[in-house]
């Protein structure tokens, strides 16, 4: 979950993407303000990571463990 203007989302997308490919997953890219609930759950607390619709992680993404819940 991102926010287009959001400098810290682009940089964790950035981050996370060759973790995602090398585990075989796939990486997407919502924008919490294109749909209305998303904008109130998630308000300013952007960039999220969710993992089979459960959040997974808020603002800091740490790869080691990213990697290892995407091959569990």
């Amino acid at each position: 979950m991102v926010r287009s203007t959001c400098g810290s989302c682009k940089r964790v997308e950035a981050q996370i993407r060759p973790v995602v490919a090398g585990a075989g997953a796939s990486l997407e890219v919502c924008d919490v303000d294109s749909q209305r609930e998303w904008a109130m759950e998630y308000g300013d607390r952007v960039p999220v990571v969710v993992l089979d619709g459960e959040e997974f992680a808020c603002w800091e993404v740490d790869n080691e463990e990213l990697g290892h819940a995407l091959l569990s």
